[in-house]
């Protein structure tokens, strides 16, 4: 047993003394790193071990740059689809913007067909004309009528005749400043004057109940009409001028034991598509609708001409 005494008088080895062991070691470390940077440098026996090391290494480098990576990764999957998410909505943005374009360069495309359209059908026309453009359609089914926007300022009369590019659709019943109603030739209470292009017989077109057609008045059972016959305006009723298409027979039908045939037309006009219309100015009397008496000198006048 070891009294007390003789273990206070045991001496300490002094290489356990913290300060000089560490001391020590980092100039024991820094000789032999020296020593091996120099081989390293002049030889090449470190090589192999090098890559050994390397080798024992790359796991421990891998784990610790993978919450770096993780992090990169998560950061370029967020940008990326918040990125794809904003492209996404500009492309929808600029893809409805260019559909609007094409409908927008569809519709200037159709009104520009229209409008040649127009100047062919008006240079056929003798008269002065002004193009309109339909603004408005009254909402009841039975009354086929429409607005313009063409009026008293820009000399617009009742009774003007109204055509677009393919036949006559109606004439104008009452006018305002700036706008103008017009009912069409297939309303029930329209009657126009016409006559067969073929062999001339005139006869008065009327619009029916349906809106979409018209109907012969009072034809005999011995009128050559038949169908496909191309109705022009007669001129009777000085409304509307000689010559313009009106309609096209689609049915002709002789009732036994009934003296007049009943016989319906198809409009030439695109009533229900035509936009662009074409207001004719017969002649100034007419326009202010003074229908002056003939005298003898306007007799004369007249059979000269003719």
């Amino acid at each position: 047993m070891v009294s007390p005494g003789a273990c206070r008088s045991t001496p300490i080895n002094p290489i356990f003394r913290k300060g000089q062991s560490l001391g020590a070691s980092f100039t024991f470390l820094l000789a032999l790193s020296l020593a091996l940077i120099f081989v390293d440098h002049r030889f090449d026996t470190l090589t192999q071990v090098r890559k050994a090391l390397s080798v024992v290494v790359a796991p421990i480098q891998w784990l610790a740059d993978t919450p770096a990576r993780v992090t990169d990764d998560v950061r370029l999957v967020v940008s990326s689809r918040s990125g794809l998410a904003q492209e996404n909505a500009r492309l929808k943005a600029r893809t409805l913007i260019l559909e609007q374009k094409v409908q927008k360069l569809a519709s200037l495309n159709a009104q520009n067909v229209r409008l040649r359209e127009l100047l062919n059908s008006s240079r056929i026309v003798d008269e002065k004309v002004v193009v309109a453009e339909l603004i408005g359609i009254d909402p009841d089914p039975t009354i086929k009528q429409i607005l313009i926007n063409k009026g008293d300022m820009d000399g617009v009369y009742e009774g003007q005749p109204l055509l677009d590019a393919t036949g006559v659709m109606g004439q104008v019943i009452q006018t305002s400043p700036l706008n103008s109603r017009v009912i069409l030739i297939t309303d029930s209470s329209s009657r126009i004057p016409v006559q067969v292009n073929r062999n001339g017989y005139r006869a008065i077109a009327a619009g029916t109940s349906s809106g979409t057609e018209l109907e012969l008045l009072h034809v005999p059972a011995t009128a050559d009409i038949k169908k496909g016959d191309l109705l022009v305006t007669s001129g009777m009723g000085q409304r509307f001028p000689v010559g313009y298409p009106v309609a096209e027979v689609t049915d002709v039908h002789r009732n036994a034991g009934y003296p007049f045939l009943t016989i319906h037309a198809a409009p030439l006009a695109r009533l229900n598509r035509s936009r662009l219309v074409m207001l004719v100015f017969i002649s100034e009397r007419e326009v202010y609708g003074q229908a002056e008496p003939l005298t003898e000198e306007s007799k004369n006048k007249e059979s000269a001409s003719q």
